[in-house]
């Protein structure tokens, strides 16, 4: 077992690079101004059908039922608008950086989740593309590791370009990691 160069030395802390110093990338403007407007739709099209109902004149309402309507139209107007905008503030937080062996995605408002995952760890990495990121140029990746059926993680709102561009990175790295 000459020329062997396995190394298991003792680390401390303090010389491990601190992930704080990640070159992070948001995701794209144009996912974070879609996801507002689907979130925005969606809450509309709620609240305009809490009022159709209220005066739709087709059935005969509890008048109890009839008499909550509005105070549940106020209080969806207030919890989901709410939401919208705890969602669009969290969508702003959410970043990713790519470098030479590994991976990382941060999202979360109030309590930080940064998932990283090693290149060479990755067993296959994944575009997804529904029909509003097919119209507005968007695309997901996502990330798969070994032994998972499920994806490890998911970086939604990336440029169609972006995402071919990382998944094309890892392709082509992954091996070479292993190997070398």
């Amino acid at each position: 077992m000459s020329n062997s160069s396995f190394s298991n030395q003792d680390l401390t802390p303090s010389v491990l690079p601190s992930i704080n110093t990640l070159q992070s990338q948001p995701l794209s403007s144009i996912y974070i101004k879609t996801s507002l407007k689907i979130d925005l739709i969606t809450l509309v099209a709620i609240l305009v059908g809490v009022t159709a109902l209220y005066f739709q004149s087709i059935f005969v309402l509890n008048p109890e039922f009839k008499q909550a309507l509005p105070f549940i139209g106020l209080a969806t107007l207030m919890l989901g608008g709410l939401r919208v905008a705890i969602k669009f503030l969290a969508n702003r937080r959410k970043t990713y950086a790519l470098r030479e062996q590994d991976l990382h995605f941060s999202s979360g408002l109030f309590f930080r989740k940064t998932v990283s995952q090693p290149i060479s760890r990755i067993q296959h990495v994944e575009l997804s593309r529904g029909p509003i990121d097919r119209k507005v140029g968007l695309a997901k990746l996502q990330v798969f590791s070994a032994g998972g059926s499920a994806h490890t993680f998911e970086i939604p709102g990336l440029s169609l370009v972006t995402a071919q561009q990382i998944r094309q990175h890892i392709v082509e790295h992954k091996d070479m990691l292993t190997n070398g």
